[in-house]
């Protein structure tokens, strides 16, 4: 015998499949991204450069940018520069911005420009989890012994504010022992 598995041609013409189609299975969560953003009204909820500006060089439509960004978020990719290296890479990503790999920089200022419309486009999409009953409502309180923490009016709770907000404490040692 004394053969190995021969391996594909890299100058092929196509190294990959002409369609990516095949990669990304029915039920993949890309799929999701992909429908949520092309249903939003970007103009609506404060995107900048909605409309392409009929001078200059092209850029990257706001909704391929925010899917790249929600893409980031549901797998914990926070960083502009891993961003633009997954969208080289990764099949999936691939897929939902069509093959599109704009630079670390593009990815860092459409947050910076977009924050707050991000950030309501983000609600809707927590809303509509909660509407099909993805996302539960609970409220969770941790002991923060091994936490750093940041005690500014804003963000510290008292059974006063829990009573306020109507949320119920749960009775827990390290709870009521930070609660007070």
């Amino acid at each position: 015998m004394g053969h190995f598995v021969e391996a594909a041609d890299r100058h092929q013409a196509s190294f990959l499949p002409a369609c990516l189609e095949d990669y990304v299975d029915p039920d993949n969560p890309v799929r999701i991204i992909d429908a949520f953003v092309d249903e939003l009204d970007l103009a609506e909820l404060g995107f900048a450069r909605v409309q392409p500006a009929s001078t200059g060089r092209p850029g990257y439509a706001p909704g391929t940018m925010l899917k790249l960004y929600v893409y980031g978020y549901l797998h914990q990719l926070t960083s502009s520069r891993k961003l633009e290296r997954e969208a080289g890479r990764n099949i999936e990503l691939m897929w939902l911005i069509g093959k599109l790999v704009p630079d670390f920089k593009t990815i860092a200022d459409f947050r910076h420009d977009n924050a707050g419309a991000i950030q309501i486009a983000c609600q809707r999409f927590v809303a509509i989890c909660r509407a099909l009953g993805l996302v539960g409502g609970g409220m969770v309180a941790i002991d923060g012994s091994r936490l750093r923490a940041v005690n500014t009016h804003e963000k510290n709770y008292t059974k006063g504010k829990l009573a306020r907000r109507d949320v119920t404490p749960v009775s827990h040692p390290a709870i009521t022992r930070v609660l007070g």
